[in-house]
C-alpha cells in the first residue's frame, strides 16, 4: 500500500514539474524575453546574453543558458539536499530549460510595445508554472541556490541575498534594454512571486485566535461543544500587572471567526480576543501533514 502512495505522488509531482515549466516557458518566450524584460534570476540573466547575442547575429538560447548555469549551481545541492529534493529540483531545471527553448520558436510574441501587459502578464504565467514546480517539492534552480550559499556565509537572510541578487540582475539590464524596462522587469518580478506564493500556498483561510477572559472555561466549552473546534489553554502573565491568566488559543477558518466572536460576547463582552491570519494549519479538522 505505501509503494503504491509512493508512486501515485510520484506521478503527480512529475505532472507539475512538466505543466509548470510549459507554463513557466509561456510566460518568459511570448512577453518576457521578446519585450527586453530580464526580471531576475538566471532567466533574466540568459535574456541580457541573449540580446547581447542578438546585437551581433549570434542567436543564443536562454533555455540552453540556464540549464548550463544551474548544472554548475547544483553543486551544493548534491551535497547537502536530500534525494527526493534533489531529482525534484534536476527534473525542474531540464524541463524548463527544454521548454523554454523547444517553445520559443513557435510561440507568437505577445503585448509587443506594451510593456505594462508584458510584465503582468509575463510575471502571472511564470509565477503560474514556477508554483506548480515548486508544490512538486522541487525548483527551477537559480539564483535560489546562490541566495543559499550567500545566507550560509554571511549575515544576510536567504530572502535578502535573492532579493538583491534580482535587484543586481534588473539593474545589470538597463545599459542593455532601457530604465523603463527594468522598471516594467521590476513589476514582472514582484507580481511573478506573489502568483507563486498564492499558488504554493494557496489563499490564506485559517486563523487563529487567542482569547484572554475570565470565564474562559465557558468560553472552551462552547468553542469545542458548539463549534466542535479544540481549544488549548496556555498560561500568560500580564507584565504591567504581574497576574497570571489562563488564554485560550483556537485554530479555525475564517468562515467561522463570526462565530466564535458571538460565542465570545455572549459569554465575556470584555474578553480580550486577538484573531490572526494562519500561514498553514495541519492535523485534525484541516489538511493532511505532507509536502505538497
Amino acid at each position: 500500500m505505501k509503494r503504491h502512495i509512493i508512486h501515485r505522488g510520484d506521478i503527480r509531482d512529475a505532472f507539475l514539474i512538466i505543466v509548470g515549466s510549459l507554463f513557466f516557458a509561456v510566460g518568459i518566450d511570448c512577453f518576457q524575453v521578446p519585450n527586453g524584460l530580464a526580471a531576475g534570476g538566471i532567466t533574466g540573466v540568459a535574456t541580457i546574453i541573449h540580446a547581447l547575442g542578438a546585437q551581433v547575429g549570434l542567436e543564443i538560447p536562454v533555455g540552453a543558458q540556464t540549464l548550463l548555469a544551474n548544472a554548475f549551481l547544483l553543486i551544493p545541492v548534491v551535497r547537502t539536499g536530500g534525494k527526493r529534493y534533489l531529482a525534484r529540483t534536476i527534473a525542474g531545471i531540464v524541463c524548463s530549460s527544454i521548454a523554454l527553448d523547444a517553445l520559443a520558436p513557435v510561440l507568437p510574441v505577445l503585448s509587443s510595445g506594451d510593456l505594462l501587459l508584458a510584465s503582468i502578464w509575463g510575471g502571472v504565467i511564470a509565477g503560474i508554472g514556477l508554483g506548480l514546480v515548486f508544490r512538486s517539492g522541487g525548483n527551477t534552480g537559480g539564483t535560489d541556490i546562490i541566495a543559499q550559499i550567500i545566507a550560509s556565509h554571511s549575515s544576510f537572510s536567504v530572502g535578502t541575498a535573492s532579493i538583491a541578487i534580482d535587484l543586481i540582475v534588473i539593474v545589470a539590464s538597463i545599459p542593455v534594454f532601457s530604465l523603463s524596462n527594468a522598471l516594467y522587469a521590476v513589476i514582472c518580478m514582484f507580481i511573478c512571486c506573489r502568483v507563486l506564493d498564492y499558488v504554493v500556498d494557496g489563499p490564506s483561510t485559517t486563523r487563529a485566535a487567542y482569547i484572554i477572559s475570565e470565564k474562559h472555561e465557558r468560553i472552551a466549552n462552547a468553542v469545542m461543544y458548539e463549534m466542535k473546534r479544540g481549544c488549548t489553554e496556555i498560561q500568560a502573565r500580564g507584565v504591567w500587572s504581574g497576574n497570571s491568566k489562563p488564554m485560550l488559543f483556537v485554530v479555525l477558518s475564517r468562515g467561522e471567526v463570526n462565530f466564535l466572536k458571538s460565542i465570545v460576547e455572549d459569554i465575556d463582552s470584555e474578553a480580550v480576543v486577538v484573531i490572526s491570519e494562519v500561514y498553514e494549519a495541519f492535523g485534525e479538522g484541516f489538511s493532511e501533514l505532507g509536502v505538497k
